[in-house]
Formats: structure tokens, C-alpha cells, sequence
């Protein structure tokens, strides 16, 4: 499933990402805030509780928002949709682990593990890729079948 660039939400989360690059956390809150108001499907939904997660000063609150994209990711019906879980049970697993939540942070780290298939095998795919790699090694107990990093 792919992002249309000319949608609105897209659009301000977009402008949100770019403002947070240029170092304007507050503007980028308030971009990512408006977006979510705005979000009407189930996409544009996911998509901006993803962003809302980000820079929360709260951890309580960036895992509330990590689960809801996770939650709303869920309810979208479609193989396109699987790209996204390793992303998203991997911000889930490390806002658990901020929270000292082991148990919890293991399973959003086993889950992310599962959905590797589907992550491509470029920039992106391979950033997500180490960064499950890595976080499942801070957890030397799971025993995961092995699987390739690039």
C-alpha cells in the first residue's frame, strides 16, 4: 500500500517530519496534532498516531500512541499492510523497554521479527532490519530462527 503524496494528511505529517528535521519539535507536534484531527480513514489514522508517537515528552503518552497506530494498522484488511508492522511493533517493543517492560518489549520485538519478509531490501527495509537485529539482541533469551541482515 502505498502513501498518495497529494493527500492532505500525508501532506502535513510530511510538513510535520520536515519541520522535526529542521530541529522545530514544537511546530512539527502541532503539524502531527492537526493531521490527526483531520484523519478520517483508517490509513490516515495510522499513519498520524505513528507521527504523534514521535517526540512525546511522556513515554506513557508515546506508547499510547505507538499502540493506536499499531491498533489502527490492524484493522486495515491487506498484504500491503505488512510492511509496515516491523516498524511498528518495533517502536511498540522500544517504548515498552523505556517503560522497563521486558516481557512486553520481547513480544513487540518477536512480532517485528515475524514480518521481516516483508520489509524491502533497500535503505529503509535494512534500517528497520538492524535496528530488530539489535534490540532482540538485548534480549539473548529469545530464541528466534535465524534470518539474515544486510
Amino acid at each position: 500500500m502505498l502513501i498518495d503524496p497529494d493527500n492532505k494528511i500525508m501532506q502535513k505529517c510530511a510538513q510535520g517530519m520536515e519541520a522535526e528535521g529542521l530541529g522545530n519539535i514544537e511546530l512539527a507536534r502541532k503539524l502531527f496534532q492537526e493531521a490527526w484531527a483531520d484523519a478520517d480513514t483508517e490509513f490516515e489514522r495510522f499513519v498520524t498516531a505513528h507521527y504523534m508517537a514521535r517526540n512525546q515528552e511522556d513515554t506513557r503518552e508515546e506508547l499510547r500512541w505507538n499502540l493506536e497506530s499499531l491498533r489502527w494498522a490492524t484493522s486495515i484488511q491487506g498484504d500491503g499492510m505488512k510492511v509496515y508492522f516491523p516498524s511498528l511493533h518495533l517502536n511498540a517493543g522500544k517504548t515498552y523497554e523505556k517503560l522497563d517492560d521486558k516481557e512486553n518489549a520481547q513480544l513487540h520485538y518477536k512480532s517485528a521479527a515475524g514480518y521481516l519478509e516483508f520489509l524491502p531490501d533497500e535503505g529503509y527495509g535494512n534500517m528497520i532490519r538492524n535496528g530488530i537485529v539489535a534490540a532482540l539482541s538485548r534480549f539473548p533469551d529469545i530464541d528466534l530462527p535465524k534470518f539474515t541482515t544486510h
